[in-house]
């Protein structure tokens, strides 16, 4: 008999087809994410789960999976599910890293130079008929990137490419980490270590690239937001929760910051009454990050590697700790 894979949301065709042809699979066409009780339900008689950073895999979750023997993430984060829990109900997990390190650098980028520029700005002003009411000199003008400093926060990989994008565009790169990157990555990404204190102060841009630990946890409050320069820009392409989204809205309003570029966001999908809806100073993307054919296919065959070694008692190709 055929072993029982459940996915919280389908995948690539080939991807399904090589899953149909060692597993007995079922996928969730409904609402997304799928919610907490039917999933739970689907969990008791599985032997592997492939799921996305929406579904929360808790100590409950993990508990109903009896035959539980592999939790394959598609995403490079993993920090909704229980990892410690499972390791100590030996499950293994899965996980896809490294290959969508270019594409969440180029969106990160992406979202600095928008913002910088105005450019999503500049286009909803032409959709509303607007453009003859910014022909003076100073009517619409955004920021040179040339000569400013990009503050990044977490030199992992993603930052690490991050950094040479701003490296192309003339721009000086500070850095905080956990620890001093070696000379040679320094030298190579033309970056500087500095205090956490120094990077929120000395920055124009500032991106995040760090997960979201019990450190992290709205890290981004009022009280730093004051100590960034009031011409500054935030970036986020990392975790939602790692900023005061009620603070950074208050800032934007207030003007304490010039603007922000998110990719994601405390609770998601946000609703449309979100305080950063309205705001004409920030960009927002749904979560995009690792958004290209290229990337979500290799993403996918990551996903189901993972899943086959680890339905089979084996380490996953990316692992999480057991």
């Amino acid at each position: 008999m055929k072993k029982k894979v459940f996915l919280t949301r389908t995948l690539h065709d080939f991807a399904l087809k090589e899953l149909r042809k060692k597993y007995q699979i079922e996928i969730h066409s409904g609402q997304i994410p799928i919610p907490q009780t039917k999933l739970r339900s689907k969990i008791k008689d599985i032997d592997g789960l492939i799921c996305f950073p929406y579904d929360k895999i808790n100590k409950e979750m993990i508990d109903e999976g009896k035959n539980l023997k592999v939790i394959s993430t598609y995403s490079v984060g993993f920090d909704h599910i229980d990892t410690l829990y499972a390791k100590e109900k030996k499950i293994r997990i899965g996980y896809t890293p490294e290959v969508l390190t270019d594409a969440t650098a180029d969106l990160a980028f992406s979202l600095l130079l928008d913002i910088a520029r105005r450019t999503t700005e500049g286009d909803r002003i032409i959709r509303d008929g607007r453009w003859r009411e910014i022909y003076g000199a100073y009517d619409y003008v955004g920021v040179d990137l040339q000569g400013k400093t990009i503050g990044i926060l977490g030199l992992g990989r993603i930052g690490s490419t991050l950094a040479k994008r701003a490296k192309a565009f003339d721009m000086k790169i500070i850095y905080h980490n956990r620890k001093h990157a070696s000379k040679s990555k320094e030298k190579s990404l033309g970056a500087k270590y500095v205090s956490f204190e120094k990077l929120i102060a000395e920055s124009d841009f500032l991106s995040i690239h760090v997960p979201h630990t019990k450190e992290t946890d709205r890290l981004f409050d009022m009280k730093i937001l004051k100590k960034m320069k009031k011409t500054s820009f935030l970036i986020n392409t990392s975790r939602g929760k790692v900023v005061n989204e009620k603070d950074l809205a208050t800032a934007l309003k207030k003007k304490i910051i010039s603007g922000a570029g998110l990719d994601v966001f405390e609770n998601e999908p946000i609703k449309k009454n979100h305080p950063f809806v309205k705001l004409p100073n920030i960009i927002l993307a749904p979560h995009i990050g690792s958004s290209t054919k290229e990337t979500r296919m290799k993403m996918a065959e990551i996903t189901v590697k993972n899943l086959n070694l680890g339905i089979n008692g084996k380490k996953p190709i990316y692992s999480v700790g057991y």
